[in-house]
């Protein structure tokens, strides 16, 4: 069997894997084989993050709104269903930002939501 010199492409392969572990502390970003499973790692953590900042960003939406509407005299649930009755088609992320940025906007969304609870 002939001999088959791996040079060019291990050295590529390695080099790539040193790339995604700049600033690494320690032999993290310097060794290979620690890189390597720190690169591994690292891309896991990020598959996994991306689902979770969704998640943690509706959360973040929700106490907003929740805070706002009780300031109105609704709960978040409430305030929700009745907005879906009305056809009030804002989203969670808008709903929020508005009880941040413009509260008196807010107040009036609300109030449409509160109408709808009599109506």
């Amino acid at each position: 069997m002939t001999r088959v010199k791996r040079g060019n492409v291990a050295r590529k392969r390695r080099n790539k894997i040193l790339k995604l572990a700049k600033g690494f502390r320690g032999s993290h970003s310097t060794l290979f084989r620690t890189a390597n499973q720190q690169v591994m790692k690292a891309l896991r953590s990020a598959y996994r993050d991306r689902k979770k900042k969704k998640r943690d960003f509706r959360r973040l939406w929700i106490a907003r709104i929740n805070a706002a509407a009780r300031v109105h005299g609704l709960s978040y649930s409430k305030l929700i269903g009745n907005l879906k009755k009305a056809d009030i088609q804002l989203n969670r992320k808008m709903l929020a930002q508005l009880a941040v940025v413009d509260p008196a906007s807010f107040g009036k969304i609300a109030e449409l939501a509160a109408s709808q609870a009599k109506g």
